[in-house]
């Protein structure tokens, strides 16, 4: 038993019903408030630091719906998207294990918001889709409901992008990239990691074997 289940096993009644389904129904309605009625209220909820310490506390929950889907090339289609993706990690986890994957990501981003001074939901939504697509990375979907890809190449994309940002951006938004990555961090951290131990050992192998054999 890893310390998730003795988590769940203790605290499980305090997961939060439909967790998801509340955030991106935020995201959508602030969305279309800041693009219909006042687009300086993106800042009056975003994650900064002085704010809070001056107490508006409030940040601390509201930046998880400072859109993250605005000026994004599929705009709205990948808000649905996440919503899609939200649901069914809640369906296999439960609400306690979507609300701990949640909730880790968000103290992350806190963390580097107080090292920082501000910080951003998009990681936390991101970790969402890399915990979808490492689960089940042959999971077929429909772009834009024509063209068929897996889920893995879609994450191999996501992560292209998260490695391009984290590696052009600033100090700041490489904090929030990493630490907002916390519940995906915590929950599949160790197999990552032997992924990657064995797929670097399997290759040096291959690449072993082949010398061996050119060499006659």
């Amino acid at each position: 038993m890893n310390w998730i289940d003795k988590l769940e096993r203790r605290f499980g009644r305090y997961g939060i019903p439909y967790l998801v389904n509340g955030l991106i129904i935020g995201q959508l309605a602030v969305g279309l408030f800041i693009l219909i009625i006042n687009w300086r209220f993106g800042l009056a909820i975003s994650l900064d630091r002085d704010a809070v310490l001056h107490g508006q506390i409030w940040r601390l929950v509201t930046f998880l719906f400072q859109p993250i889907w605005l000026g994004s090339v599929l705009g709205i289609l990948n808000l649905f998207f996440y919503f899609w993706i939200g649901n069914s990690l809640t369906r296999v986890w439960g609400d306690f294990r979507i609300t701990l994957y949640i909730l880790l990501g968000v103290v992350g981003t806190w963390i580097g918001a107080f090292l920082t001074g501000g910080g951003s939901p998009y990681a936390v939504y991101l970790s969402m889709m890399f915990a979808y697509c490492w689960m089940w990375p042959n999971q077929g979907v429909m772009l834009w409901g024509i063209i068929p890809f897996k889920m893995k190449y879609l994450g191999w994309f996501e992560l292209a992008i998260w490695l391009w940002e984290f590696i052009a951006g600033s100090f700041a938004t490489r904090i929030s990239l990493v630490l907002g990555m916390a519940g995906f961090i915590a929950f599949f951290g160790r197999e990552v990691f032997f992924w990657c131990k064995d797929t670097i050992l399997g290759y040096k192998r291959r690449r072993d074997w082949q010398n061996r054999n050119n060499r006659w």
